[in-house]
């Protein structure tokens, strides 16, 4: 581990100075591009250097130990030692953390995809209520949030909304989120007061930048059509609605929430991009599907992931058999505290696996 540390620590150091090169900030692409390769070595770089200067006070107090015959000084020495000798096992253990392989989409912006599931206008209502879940803890993240296309219903719900979420590292937090959530409530369409259960679905898929999927114009099929509101009614008086078919895969996105015909076709474009490289990655991961088993958050649109309880204020991620009981604070958007386990237990078993 220190080996690959002092060759991290290395490479920090040449770029440190060419960042600083006159020539080099000149080439603005490059410098950029190093820029940005700095920064991600960064607290790597810091963590080791601590570590460092810890393993070196360390050894100066074993020095002293040694050399001591005052017993008063050599139970302040053994006291030093041992605060030392945790500090030395936590560093070590956030090293090993960061030298973890990094997940190449967790700085990507996400398209979320969210589909109200059985239940009925009740599911809806919740697939409306993860949504604003979402847009919340996307706002305290400085995040922002873009609607791609949507399919309300009458009583404020939605029986399918895909939206985008744009900030950095936003797939590395969101990620955990792709499953099936359930509610337990009594629905406000239930007169009896008894408590029902539903589901909505939540994909969760990196963006897709137009070097990662290859598409060739010769396999869509582009149809233009007029955007429809609640119950059919025309909301615009030109045929700016899209719809794309990748024929090869049969994937169908359509997108009718701006105006422009033009709009509607880049976003329509950006969620079939997402969505083809989820394919691609799909077919990846079956030839590791083993280590991916094991793994939180795997992406599985079928697992049941999270049961939001209404009657008892509580909220379950089944996971990782978290329980808290600050259902009104989460969907606020209050999501670190369950995100944060999810990716401390991600980490755990990668840490298993590793050694």
């Amino acid at each position: 581990m220190i080996e690959k540390l002092e060759t991290i620590e290395k490479k920090y150091d040449e770029l440190t100075q060419k960042i600083s090169d006159p020539q080099i900030i000149a080439r603005q692409d490059e410098w950029i591009k190093l820029a940005k390769e700095h920064a991600s070595l960064e607290d790597t770089v810091a963590c080791f250097k601590e570590y460092k200067k810890v393993a070196k006070e360390l050894a100066e107090n074993y020095e002293l130990l040694k050399e001591n015959n005052d017993p008063e000084m050599e139970q302040l020495i053994k006291s030093e030692i041992e605060i030392l000798e945790k500090k030395k096992a936590q560093l070590e253990e956030e090293l090993r953390i960061m030298l973890l392989p990094k997940d190449p989409n967790d700085e990507r912006n996400v398209i979320m995809e969210i589909r109200a599931g059985t239940g009925g206008e009740e599911a809806a209502l919740f697939a409306g209520d993860l949504f604003r879940m979402y847009s919340r803890y996307a706002e305290k993240k400085g995040w922002k949030v873009e609607i791609i296309e949507s399919n309300p219903t009458e009583l404020g719900g939605f029986k399918e909304i895909i939206f985008e979420i744009n900030g950095k590292g936003a797939y590395s937090r969101l990620k955990y989120e792709s499953g099936v959530h359930r509610v337990q409530r009594v629905p406000t369409t239930e007169a009896g007061g008894r408590i029902h259960t539903s589901a909505a679905t939540v994909a969760v898929l990196p963006e897709a930048q137009e070097v990662d999927v290859e598409i060739n114009p010769d396999d869509l099929r582009i149809d233009i059509y007029r955007a429809s509101g609640h119950g059919g009614q025309g909301v615009n008086t030109t045929d700016s609605a899209v719809r794309i078919t990748h024929m090869p895969t049969g994937i169908v996105v359509t997108c009718q929430d701006e105006r422009s015909q033009l709009k509607n076709k880049e976003k329509a474009m950006k969620v079939l991009r997402a969505r083809l490289l989820e394919k691609m990655q799909e077919e990846q991961d079956r030839e590791i599907a083993q280590s991916r088993r094991s793994q939180i958050g795997s992406g599985d649109r079928s697992e049941r992931i999270r049961t939001y309880n209404f009657p008892q204020g509580r909220v379950t991620d089944h996971r990782i058999n978290l329980t808290t009981h600050q259902l009104a604070s989460i969907l606020e958007g209050e999501l670190d505290e369950i995100i944060d386990a999810l990716i401390a237990e991600d980490q755990a078993k990668k840490l298993a696996r590793a050694q």
